[in-house]
């Protein structure tokens, strides 16, 4: 038996897409390796750009911020729930989309929902921008039932961009000590598989109620 490492994480680059109303990202260098002899860049991006997560803290003032959040809740066995074909532009997600892999969400369960937005990233077009599906109030509170410890979406946000989808799954997910994490990239590869084991590390920074984390699936290699 040997593990394969699927990495699900979207690139961060100068100019690269993210929430539509914040400043883009930029890239500059503090030095090059033709004039000073190495390279160091600088970056200047709002902390949910890319994959990242959100902690309590983005929605709750006394909530708790990344950098309190222990480190093993940050990892554990994931669902991986194909939705991909399944969701129209700014559809709200419902348990009954979760039929199927109701018996494999258990108590401390990640969730990762793969809705097939994350391949339109490079597009950076209105049905990625601003018309992805989202997790609804309902679905937040299903997850709450089932105690998982973290959900993830390929998606911009957990919410929905609309007037009245955003703050929903938000408030009840974070409002339950449940950690999101926003804008994955499945491989096909991965998408053999229902379950995983899942980390998702993010940046330790102090205070802030979200940071960029490098997303990984491992799984067991079908020989």
């Amino acid at each position: 038996m040997r593990k394969r490492f699927y990495d699900l994480s979207q690139p961060v680059y100068h100019n690269c897409p993210g929430w539509p109303t914040y400043e883009m990202t930029k890239v500059t260098y503090e030095a090059n390796y033709t004039n000073n002899g190495f390279n160091a860049e600088r970056i200047n991006m709002n902390a949910h750009t890319g994959t990242h997560v959100d902690a309590p803290f983005h929605f709750f003032p006394d909530g708790k911020t990344v950098d309190e959040i222990p480190v093993e809740d940050w990892q554990g066995e994931a669902v991986i729930v194909d939705l991909r074909g399944k969701l129209e532009c700014a559809q709200g997600i419902h348990s009954e989309n979760l039929q199927e892999y109701d018996d494999l969400i258990r108590e401390e369960s990640i969730v990762l929902l793969n809705t097939g937005w994350g391949q339109k990233r490079k597009a950076w077009d209105t049905e990625y921008c601003r018309d992805w599906p989202y997790i609804t109030g309902e679905l937040a509170e299903y997850f709450t039932k089932k105690r998982i410890k973290g959900c993830g979406i390929d998606c911009l946000s957990i919410g929905g961009w609309h007037e009245g989808t955003g703050r929903p799954c938000h408030e009840i997910l974070l409002g339950n000590g449940i950690w999101a994490l926003e804008e994955l990239l499945f491989p096909d590869e991965l998408m053999d598989y229902k379950v995983c084991d899942f980390c998702a590390y993010p940046i330790k920074l102090q205070g802030f109620s979200g940071a960029p984390a490098r997303a990984v699936a491992s799984v067991v290699a079908v020989e």
